[in-house]
């Protein structure tokens, strides 16, 4: 290979990589903050722990 064909065949080389990394796909994502709003009640905790206490005695094999 002669010193011109090494000089283009480098040239060929740096366009290539020049052109690959001006094509390179770029993907944004934006999320938008959610708020959440939740107010538990110990009325509602104390339902739950009854429901969950006759659940437990009607069916004492569930765990």
């Amino acid at each position: 290979m002669t010193r011109n064909q090494t000089r283009r065949a480098v040239a060929l080389l740096g366009l290539i990589a020049v052109g690959a990394a001006a094509c390179t796909p770029t993907v944004r994502l934006q999320v938008d903050p959610i708020q959440i709003y939740a107010k538990l009640d110990a009325d509602v905790r104390v339902r739950l722990d009854r429901e969950l206490q006759e659940l437990l005695a009607e069916n004492p094999n569930l765990f």
